[in-house]
């Protein structure tokens, strides 16, 4: 958090290499949570690409309240929100596995890249704000008091939509991925 705070600093002074520098630490987690809320490669790097557009344009006057981590991750996911709203084109879930495979090569064996598969095609079919909330919880890591601030809704509701995309998510995946 403290290398975070320095390099917004940096940033905020003009330092080009600080942008960098930001982006290759957080890329990979910006673009994964963004291909997996959007079932679409293209989509994701659209919406990543307008994340860093917005937080340079506002890195000068940014007093982050939170690490620089989850405001960009809250940025992207709201992104691809409004992508989802304006009727950009939504992958299968076929897509999104096939997306997902032109990612950075997996770390796993195969059998992971099944479940992976598996899972996504379920995560795909919650509606978004279980979707939204269920990845922003598990997969980043995000506490819920953070993803309710970053929606502007009650944790209670966070908590709601988190509980009830795991119920969804275990009856479509019917004990084929433990989550």
């Amino acid at each position: 958090m403290l290398e975070d705070r320095l390099l917004l600093w940096k940033l905020q002074r003009g330092d080009v290499d600080a942008l960098k520098q930001v982006y290759e630490k957080y890329r990979h987690d910006l673009l994964g949570l963004a291909v997996t809320l959007s079932n679409d490669k293209a989509t994701a790097e659209d919406a990543v690409h307008d994340a860093f557009v917005s937080f340079v344009r506002f890195a000068p006057r940014l007093r982050l309240r939170t690490s620089l981590r989850s405001y960009l991750l809250s940025t992207v996911a709201n992104r691809v929100r409004s992508l989802n709203r304006s009727d950009v084109r939504r992958a299968s879930p076929r897509e999104a596995a096939d997306n997902a495979a032109e990612s950075p090569p997996p770390e796993h064996a195969a059998v992971q890249n099944e479940r992976t598969m598996l899972l996504e095609q379920a995560l795909a079919q919650l509606p978004y704000d279980q979707r939204e909330t269920v990845i922003l919880h598990l997969q980043v890591g995000m506490k819920f008091r953070e993803i309710a601030k970053s929606q502007g809704v009650s944790i209670n509701t966070i908590q709601s939509r988190y509980r009830y995309g795991l119920e969804r998510l275990r009856s479509l995946l019917d004990g084929q991925v433990t989550l």
